[in-house]
């Protein structure tokens, strides 16, 4: 029986997760749910799985939340310096960090410090400060298993290779929503036909970055840290299908894949029992009925911030951190209507080229960063 704390227990990924705990009562219990401002979900999810803890991050939510749990022997509490402090708490064995954005980072940084096995969904985490969290990592013996489909796609291909040499590894992307639109159509897409996803049901922020494929470079940042590779060996290949989650080519040219439906179930469930694989019912693939699976390169023209973050994650840093503080605001203000899709790259790239670069960044000077380029993208618009 694991013990489970969410970080980010209504989004996405939180609440996939629920589903995954409830369909496996005798591997997994739920300990501790947090969530940002919707507290409605979050009290339900109290009533069904009976956690010790409840926390929501916006203080200003701490008495209804309390109201609304009052009959139910359950601790709540408020406040993001709340949930970094429960993250490290004894009976808990993973935490699923879940959270949206750069959030993520100091609950992620304690658990590791309290050694906790971490099933990491936030990317940011490791785009902000992938360098202090693998330090950590290995200093506290906690373990760090991918939740993205892409890495774990990976972590599952490299499974049983041992020390057998790397060529490249293979990340995939489906090109989302705008795949097939010219820049000049681009200058007039909005939020709306942005959120439309071809193939995968995710959260309003993450769903923009898949849009503009900073997500994508993101991952490229991210699969660096998680496996050691050089990003000049992590090449971005586009696969509208979104069957095939990813590859490993080694050094002998045989390349592995691993395929499934785009469901993210999957890989929770992967990262939470890890090395056992669980019987499930989740849907399979039937490769009568797929038709053809086909792959391009990106087009780094139309979609600049994949070039964007192989440009930071080369130049190392706090370049990444100051590339994801950026991209924060633009797409927040992507989603309010205040700034078009391309202007989006523009804002990011002036930033990046303002923002101050520190080459050997402490806790403290991410902290400062994400400051200072968050200030910088909002006077732009």
């Amino acid at each position: 029986m694991k013990r489970i704390a969410i970080l980010g227990s209504t989004g996405s990924i939180g609440t996939q997760t629920l589903d995954i705990i409830s369909q496996f009562p005798d591997r997994f219990e739920v300990y501790a749910l947090t969530a940002n401002n919707n507290v409605q979900l979050l009290a339900e999810q109290a009533r069904k799985f009976q956690p010790e803890i409840v926390c929501i991050a916006n203080e200003q939510h701490y008495a209804k939340l309390k109201d609304s749990l009052a009959d139910l022997p359950v601790k709540v509490y408020a406040g993001a310096d709340a949930i970094a402090q429960m993250v490290s708490m004894g009976p808990i064995d993973v935490v699923l960090a879940s959270m949206v954005g750069y959030a993520g980072l100091k609950p992620t940084i304690e658990a590791i410090k309290a050694g906790k096995q971490i099933a990491l969904a936030n990317k940011e985490t490791l785009v902000v400060a992938g360098e202090l969290i693998c330090k950590l990592s290995k200093e506290y013996h906690s373990q760090i298993s991918p939740v993205d489909s892409e890495h774990s796609a990976i972590f599952q291909c490299l499974s049983g290779e041992g020390d057998n040499p790397i060529e490249k590894l293979l990340l995939t992307a489906s090109g989302g929503p705008f795949r097939n639109k010219s820049i000049d159509e681009l200058e007039h897409v909005n939020a709306a036909q942005a959120l439309k996803h071809p193939n995968w049901d995710m959260g309003a922020k993450i769903t923009i970055d898949s849009a503009s494929m900073m997500n994508k470079g993101f991952e490229v940042i991210e699969a660096k840290w998680l496996f050691g590779i050089e990003p000049e060996r992590i090449e971005v290949v586009v696969h509208p299908q979104s069957i095939v989650h990813s590859m490993v080519q080694f050094a002998d040219g045989c390349i592995k894949a691993q395929l499934g439906m785009p469901d993210m179930r999957m890989p929770i469930l992967y990262a939470l029992t890890y090395p056992d694989r669980m019987v499930t019912n989740l849907p399979r693939w039937d490769y009568t009925q797929c038709g053809q699976l086909t792959f391009e390169k990106p087009d780094l023209q139309k979609f600049r911030n994949l070039a964007f973050a192989y440009q930071a994650i080369k130049q190392g840093g706090n370049m990444p951190c100051i590339i994801n503080a950026a991209n924060e605001v633009v797409v927040a203000g992507f989603l309010q209507g205040r700034i078009g899709f391309l202007q989006m790259s523009d804002i990011i790239e002036t930033v990046m080229a303002k923002a101050a670069f520190i080459q050997n960044p402490t806790y403290e000077d991410y902290v400062q960063t994400d400051c200072e380029a968050r200030g910088i993208a909002s006077s732009l618009f």
